[in-house]
C-alpha cells in the first residue's frame, strides 16, 4: 500500500496546478473508473506499448506501429488487423475483431499471440502465417506461454495442463480435492508472487506451485444472487491458525514426468522468488520461515529435486520480505544480482553461484524500485530508483565492473521503463504533476533521448482545483512526511472550509508523488469542486523510504500511522481557512482501518468518517500479511489489543459509516460485523452499507454509485 531535505528541488511540485480556461464542473461519471464519460478525461497515451526486438511498438486504431527511436525517424506501420486476418484466413467467428486480443510473445520473439473464442493462435510476423494454435477450453485460465518452446501452460479449475503448438494436451496434475491448487499464485500474492508457473529459459521444463489448503479452515461467503442463497467456501488462514503447505513441481513435457523439489520441513513456510539457472539445470528459491524473520536462498536440482546449495541467509528482527528472484548476468552464468534491504534500503548485490558476495552494486539512503536488465554485452545493469527523491522515480545505468553510474531519465516526475531485446534502448513512460504523460526512447549507450509522444492535458477545457504537494516533519522532529492538498474550486482564503482526510497509510503504498496531478484521485477533484479541502499524507509504514521507515509500525499497526496523520491534521488546523470543527476522514481497506483509528483515537477531532472494507481486528486477517506486520496473536497479545478497533467501538462520537462487499475474500465482512456488534453493546451508532455480490472493491458502474454514496454522507453530516 525522496525530495531532499534542504530544498524541494522539483519546483513545479510546489506550484499550484491550475487551468485558466472555462469552468465546467466534472461529475462522478467523468472522474470515477466505470463512469460513463470516464474515458473522456484520461490522457491520451499510445496503447499497448511493447518492445519487438529493438523496435518500440504501440497500437493505433487497427494498426501496430513502430515508434521512432531518434529525432530523425518517423513512426512506421508494422502490420494491421486486416493484414493479420487476411493471412491467417480464419472464420469470421475466430478472427480477431480488435488488436486488444493480440500481443507480442516477448521482445525477443517474432510471434504474436492472438486470442479468439475457440483458439489461441501464434502468428509469425516475419513469415506472415500461423505458427501454431491451441484449443481454448472453458474455464481455461492463468495462461503462460514459453517464448522459446511455444508450449502453453494453463489451469482449469485447480489443475495444471500444458498444450503444445500443434494442440497436443498434457495433463500435469489430476488433484480432485478442492483444497489442492496447482499452477496458481500462492501465499496470497505476498513476497512479489503473482503467478504459479515458471518456464525454464528454453521452455523445456515447467516449474509450478502446488498448494495444499486442506488443513486450512474454510470460510463461508454467501452468493445472494441465487434463488436460494448459495454457500461459497474459501480457504482463509487467519493469523495464528494453520497455514497451507506449498511445494514446487517440475514438469518435463518430453517425458511427461513431474519431480517435486525436496524443500523439506517445516511445511509451514513460504517458497518465493522462483528463478531458473540459465542452463535449466537448477532452480533458485528464497525460502522464508513462517515467522518471516529469516530468508534462506537455496538452489535445487531440477531433475532430481534434491537440494544443491544453501547460498546465504538473511535475517531481520522484525521481518524480511524478498520480492525479486535472482537475476543472472547476461553473459556470465556463474553470477547473479540479488535485491536486499540488508543495509536499510533496497539495493543490488552481486553474487556467484556458490553464495559468495562479490560486491554491493548500489548503495545510498534510497530504494531501488525495479531492475530492467542488462545492456548488450552485459556490462551495465539498468534500474529505476527513488534516489532523486522519495516522490519521484528515475532511470539509471551502473557499470558492474567500475561502479560508474549514469542517469538516463531527463525530466522530473515518475518514470516507468522497459528495456529492448538487446538492451540498446529503453522506453520511458513518465508523468509529473503538470505533465499528463510522455513517452520517450533513450539510446542506452549515448544517453540520447527522443520524446515521441506528449499527451495533451485532458482537463484543458476545465477549471481544476488547486493541487499542492509539500512536506512536514513527523513528531520525531526528523522524518519528512509528504502530503497533498487539493483546495476547493474558486478557493477564497477568507472563507472557512471543511476538510476530508483521504488515507491509506499501509505497507506497499504511496499516495503522494510527483506524477500527474500529484496522484490526486477523481473523487478528490469532485469533492474539491463541491467546496471541500482534500488532504492526503504518506505516514511512516508506507513504501520507498527504506526499511526503518516502513517497519516502524511493526507489532502495533495503526499507532504510529495515526500519530503521523495527526501531524497532518495539526498542520491543517493551523491554516486560517480550515474549519477545525468540520474535519472528516475516508479510506478503504488499510485506509478503512486507519479511518477507524483516527475516528476512535481522536473522536474530538473527526466529525465524520467513512471506512470501506476495514480491518477492525487483526486476528481476523490472513496469516501472510498479518503475521509479518503483527506476529501471531499469541506472540503479541498487547499489540493485538492496542490495535483492536472492535474494542474501541464505544469511543465513537462522530458520524461513521462502514461499507463492505458481502463477498469480500480479502478483508472478510466479519470485521465490520464484529465492530457493529460491539457498537450495539457499547451504545454507539455507526451506519452500515453493503454492496451485494462485490469483493474487496466495487467494480464497474457500481463504483460510481459507491462514490455517490460516500459523497452524500459527507454532504449530509460535514458540509
Amino acid at each position: 500500500m525522496k525530495l531532499i531535505n534542504s530544498l524541494f528541488l522539483a519546483i513545479s511540485i510546489l506550484l499550484p496546478m491550475k487551468s485558466y480556461s472555462q469552468e465546467l464542473p466534472l461529475s462522478l461519471e467523468d472522474l470515477i473508473p466505470g463512469g460513463k464519460t470516464y474515458s473522456k478525461y484520461r490522457a491520451e497515451m499510445p496503447r499497448r506499448i511493447s518492445w519487438y526486438g529493438d523496435k518500440l511498438t504501440y497500437i493505433k486504431g487497427d494498426s501496430v506501429m513502430i515508434a521512432p527511436n531518434t529525432d530523425s525517424e518517423t513512426a512506421q506501420m508494422l502490420l494491421t488487423l486486416k493484414e493479420i486476418n487476411n493471412n491467417i484466413k480464419l472464420s469470421d467467428a475466430e478472427s480477431p475483431r480488435s488488436l486488444n486480443y493480440v500481443q507480442f510473445v516477448s521482445p525477443e520473439s517474432d510471434k504474436l499471440m492472438i486470442v479468439s473464442p475457440e483458439k489461441i493462435y501464434l502468428y509469425d510476423i516475419a513469415e506472415k502465417k500461423i505458427a501454431g494454435s491451441f484449443t481454448s477450453f472453458e474455464k481455461m485460465d492463468n495462461h503462460d506461454l514459453s517464448a522459446k518452446s511455444a508450449n502453453l501452460a494453463y489451469t482449469i479449475d485447480n489443475n495444471l495442463y500444458v498444450q503444445t503448438p500443434v494442440g497436443k494436451v498434457y495433463t500435469v496434475t489430476e488433484d480432485s480435492d478442492k483444497g489442492i491448487v496447482n499452477g496458481q499464485s500462492v501465499h496470497r500474492n505476498e513476497f512479489g508472487i503473482n503467478k504459479g508457473t515458471f518456464w525454464s529459459p528454453q521452455g523445456n521444463l515447467l516449474a509450478f506451485y502446488r498448494m495444499d489448503e486442506t488443513m486450512v479452515t474454510g470460510y463461508p461467503l454467501v452468493d445472494i444472487s441465487a434463488r436460494i442463497a448459495a454457500l461459497k467456501d474459501i480457504k482463509y488462514p487467519m493469523a495464528g491458525m494453520k497455514s497451507h503447505h506449498v511445494t514446487v513441481g517440475v514438469f518435463n513435457p518430453a517425458t511427461q514426468q513431474t519431480v517435486f523439489l525436496k524443500t523439506g520441513t517445516p511445511k509451514e513456510k513460504y517458497l518465493t522468488n522462483i528463478a531458473w539457472s540459465p542452463d535449466e539445470k537448477s532452480i533458485y528459491i528464497a525460502e522464508v520461515n513462517r515467522g518471516q524473520d529469516t530468508c534462506v536462498l537455496k538452489s535445487y536440482d531440477a531433475t532430481t529435486g534434491k537440494l544443491l546449495t544453501t547460498l546465504f541467509t538473511e535475517t531481520n528482527p522484525k521481518y524480511v520480505e524478498p520480492e525479486n528472484p535472482v537475476l543472472f548476468l547476461k553473459n556470465d552464468d556463474t553470477k547473479f544480482i540479488w535485491q536486499s534491504e540488508r543495509d536499510g534500503y533496497n539495493h543490488l548485490y552481486l553474487y556467484d553461484t556458490i553464495g559468495k558476495l562479490l560486491k554491493q552494486v548500489t548503495s545510498g539512503n534510497w530504494d531501488v524500485t525495479s531492475v530492467l536488465g542488462f545492456d548488450e554485452k552485459g556490462e551495465n545493469i539498468f534500474y529505476v530508483s527513488a534516489e532523486e527523491s522519495p516522490v519521484e522515480r528515475h532511470i539509471y545505468k551502473v557499470n558492474l565492473k567500475n561502479g560508474r553510474k549514469e542517469k538516463l531519465s531527463k525530466e522530473e516526475g515518475v518514470h516507468y521503463a522497459a528495456l529492448s531485446a538487446s538492451g540498446k534502448y529503453i522506453s520511458d513512460i513518465y508523468t509529473s504533476q503538470n505533465n499528463a504523460g510522455k513517452v520517450a526512447v533513450t539510446e542506452t549507450k549515448s544517453n540520447k533521448t527522443h520524446v515521441f509522444h506528449t499527451a495533451k492535458n485532458p482537463y484543458r477545457n476545465v477549471q481544476l482545483p488547486e493541487i499542492t504537494i509539500g512536506s512536514l516533519k513527523a513528531n520525531d522532529g526528523n522524518t519528512d512526511l509528504y502530503y497533498r492538498v487539493v483546495k476547493p474550486l474558486n478557493f477564497d482564503a477568507n472563507k472557512k472550509y471543511p476538510v476530508i482526510v483521504y488515507v491509506y497509510g499501509g505497507p506497499h503504498s504511496q499516495m503522494v508523488d510527483n506524477s500527474w496531478m500529484g496522484q490526486a484521485r477523481g473523487w478528490d477533484i469532485y469533492m474539491a469542486e463541491k467546496g471541500y479541502i482534500m488532504f492526503t499524507l504518506d505516514n511512516r509504514g508506507t513504501s520507498y523510504r527504506g526499511i526503518n521507515f516502513e517497519n516502524a509500525t511493526h507489532r502495533k499497526l495503526g499507532v504510529i500511522e495515526t500519530q503521523d496523520q495527526m501531524t497532518g491534521v495539526e498542520y491543517l488546523k493551523s491554516l486560517p481557512y480550515v474549519d477545525a470543527g468540520r474535519i472528516g476522514v475516508h479510506g478503504w481497506s488499510y485506509g478503512g482501518f486507519m479511518t477507524l483509528n483516527l475516528m476512535l483515537r481522536h473522536p474530538e477531532t473527526f466529525k465524520v468518517g467513512v471506512a470501506g472494507g476495514p480491518v477492525t481486528d487483526w486476528k481476523y486477517y490472513e496469516i501472510m500479511y498479518g503475521e509479518r506486520y503483527m506476529d501471531k496473536p499469541q506472540e503479541n497479545p498487547e499489540g493485538y489489543k492496542e490495535t483492536n478497533m472492535v474494542e474501541r467501538a464505544g469511543d465513537l462520537k462522530g458520524r461513521l459509516m462502514l461499507i463492505h462487499g458481502d463477498e469480500d475474500p480479502t478483508v472478510v465482512m466479519q470485521n465490520s460485523l464484529q465492530f457493529l456488534n460491539s457498537a450495539i453493546k457499547k451504545g454507539t451508532h455507526p451506519d452500515f452499507f453493503i454492496y451485494p455480490g462485490h469483493g474487496h472493491n466495487m467494480m464497474g458502474h457500481d463504483r460510481v454509485h459507491l462514490h455517490e454514496h460516500i459523497t452524500r454522507y459527507f454532504d449530509d453530516f460535514l458540509k
